[in-house]
């Protein structure tokens, strides 16, 4: 992880006001922006990441299959590439789900979230990851039930909008 990464600040409505660091972004819980993506296989299994031990925020809970910030300039396609690519070295088609406003349970991210369908096997970032595993949709709305403090934030969020949406 870098800490010198620069993102661009927001404000509530998602326009740039200004760059700051990776630290300072945290440290303040300035406004700021992110991606994440749901990656199921052909089964209709997704893909859930345990967050690894050097994570600064939220180590060891469950998170999106991949997640990760914008880059200053940079835009929520672009981002999800890289991040898709870095985290799980795959490359995938992309389809944008929805777009959530920046709130504290969200880590204080403009969110965008994807869907990708693969088989390929990914490759993990293993500073990043503690490991990865393909769990049938229910079977994680039964753990996130059960244990959410399990799953990061920001994951609790996407989830609860996914079941709500697939009703």
């Amino acid at each position: 992880m870098n800490t010198e990464e620069i993102f661009d600040v927001v404000d509530e409505n998602d326009n740039v006001i200004g760059q700051a660091s990776r630290q300072e972004v945290h440290a303040r819980r300035l406004l700021h922006r992110a991606v994440h993506v749901f990656l199921f296989n052909s089964r209709g299994e997704l893909l859930l990441q345990m967050r690894s031990a050097n994570k600064d925020e939220h180590p060891l809970t469950y998170t999106s299959s991949c997640s990760g910030h914008l880059d200053a300039g940079e835009t929520y396609d672009a981002a999800v590439v890289r991040e898709l690519r870095e985290e799980l070295g795959l490359d995938c088609e992309l389809q944008p789900l929805q777009k959530f406003a920046a709130t504290p349970q969200l880590a204080m991210e403009h969110t965008m979230l994807y869907r990708a369908d693969t088989d390929a096997e990914p490759t993990i970032d293993e500073y990043e990851i503690e490991f990865v595993r393909f769990h049938p949709v229910n079977e994680i709305a039964a753990m996130l039930a059960e244990q959410p403090e399990t799953f990061s934030p920001p994951l609790q969020v996407l989830l609860q909008w996914y079941f709500e949406s697939e009703q």
